[in-house]
């Protein structure tokens, strides 16, 4: 027999299991049921209790318990959120349970992950799901594997290394070191697997932190209190023992993004996907380890969207298809000459819903800039091929290319269509 304590997640049937998720941007996306409705959720190790979002359409499904008002504070120039605190919800990822669940409920439509990620996002969770087991995130197979802390037996690995945890507000925190102008600098940093970028790191001139002489200014991301603005640059290294990234990509959050962040005042940065994806990651919170053993991604070179432009989901568009599935023995073709083809194509026609790609962002004397693209223009084609035949990380891994790549894009402007065309170009 199980014993349910309060808001404890328990492993039914077994000692251990596995769960596939999903790598989008860097971001682990796991299946989650909430009170009887299958979710989408972000694996975020940068959060303590769940938060669930764009459930609007949900909302008759989703039941959720015994609420209050409460405000909710974190990254960006905004200010806090409304967010309704909830108990007792049933929370189920693969065989495990919890029947007693905190949970908030942020009901702003802008804080909305799926434009961002291009599939439907509904919550993030992290110290709730972590504190209850062993947890081993294995980025090169896409598997979860979760165990039970009383049961679990770690294997012998002579390439495994194992660091210690800080906590602060039910958050792990790491001490590496980082090389910048040639100064080996220890530095703690939140674990942030909710994070896409590599490394964010805080300026701060009494701990040698400072911004490299090549960088420049760009979209980070979106907070829960909104944009996060920064610049871009790259460190000469990090070194988490004896293993070490070299030319690591980092960015540096304006002072007015992070303020919140910065009440924690030992921590100088956060650890993001770019970097926990080059290794398997075992999280023993009870104990406060961590154990990284490198993977195939480790060796892979540090890129950044050169282009200068940021898309998102932008709901649909229509589009006009070639059916392919119409018979043409019907039409009495026999032949595939010019002339026939253009005839079935001509009555073949079918009009289909497809993912809509918007430009939501223009980086500052950027290759697309200088080109002349627009925020709100909405991409038709890159390099002649159709966008909605991309996924929206598909088509924005095509702008972290080699330097001089030729990128040539279709867009639809207010109903105008636009040709624009610009190679990628590298600052550093």
């Amino acid at each position: 027999m199980h014993s349910f304590a309060q808001g404890k997640f328990i492993l039914q049937d077994s000692d251990q299991d596995k769960i596939k998720f999903k790598l989008i941007n860097n971001l682990i996306v796991i299946p989650v049921n909430v009170n009887g409705v299958e979710l989408a959720f972000i694996l975020d190790t940068g959060v303590s209790k769940p938060i669930i979002f764009n459930f609007f359409n949900l909302t008759e499904e989703l039941q959720i318990n015994q609420t209050e008002l409460i405000y909710l504070r974190g990254l960006g120039e905004g200010e806090s959120v409304e967010a309704l605190r909830s108990r007792n919800n049933v929370f189920r990822i693969g065989q495990t349970i919890s029947i007693s669940q905190d949970l908030y409920a942020i009901f702003d439509p802008s804080i909305n992950f799926t434009p961002q990620l291009g599939i439907p996002i509904h919550g993030i969770i992290g110290y709730d799901f972590f504190k209850d087991f062993i947890v081993e995130i294995n980025y090169s197979t896409k598997f979860l594997k979760i165990y039970d802390r009383d049961t679990y037996e770690p294997k012998k690995c002579k390439k495994c290394k194992t660091f210690d945890l800080d906590f602060y507000n039910f958050k792990p925190y790491i001490t590496i070191d980082v090389v910048i102008d040639k100064d080996k600098i220890p530095v703690k940093l939140l674990i942030d697997s909710g994070g896409s970028d590599s490394i964010w790191l805080f300026e701060d001139d009494s701990k040698q932190i400072s911004l490299p002489e090549k960088y420049f200014v760009d979209y980070l991301g979106r907070g829960l209190s909104g944009s996060v603005y920064g610049k871009r640059s790259s460190v000469e290294a990090l070194y988490f023992g004896d293993f070490k990234l070299n030319k690591v990509n980092a960015a540096f959050p304006d002072l007015s993004s992070i303020s919140f962040a910065k009440k924690f005042e030992e921590r100088n940065g956060s650890l993001g996907g770019e970097v926990l994806k080059r290794f398997n990651v075992t999280f023993d919170y009870a104990n406060r380890k961590i154990t990284l053993k490198k993977n195939k991604n480790f060796r892979d070179p540090f890129y950044y969207n050169k282009s200068g432009i940021v898309l998102e989901h932008d709901g649909v568009r229509v589009v006009k298809e070639v059916d392919n599935n119409i018979d043409t023995r019907q039409l009495g073709i026999k032949s595939k000459t010019a002339t026939d083809f253009n005839l079935v194509n001509s009555g073949s026609y079918k009009y289909v819903l497809a993912s809509a790609f918007t430009v939501v962002q223009v980086r500052e004397d950027s290759p697309a800039e200088k080109a002349g693209l627009l925020v709100g223009d909405v991409i038709l084609s890159v390099n002649n091929k159709h966008a909605h035949s991309f996924s929206l990380q598909e088509i924005t891994q095509l702008f972290y290319g080699e330097n001089g790549k030729r990128i040539k894009i279709l867009i639809d402007r207010k109903g105008v269509q636009m040709r624009f065309d610009f190679r990628l170009q590298s600052i550093f």
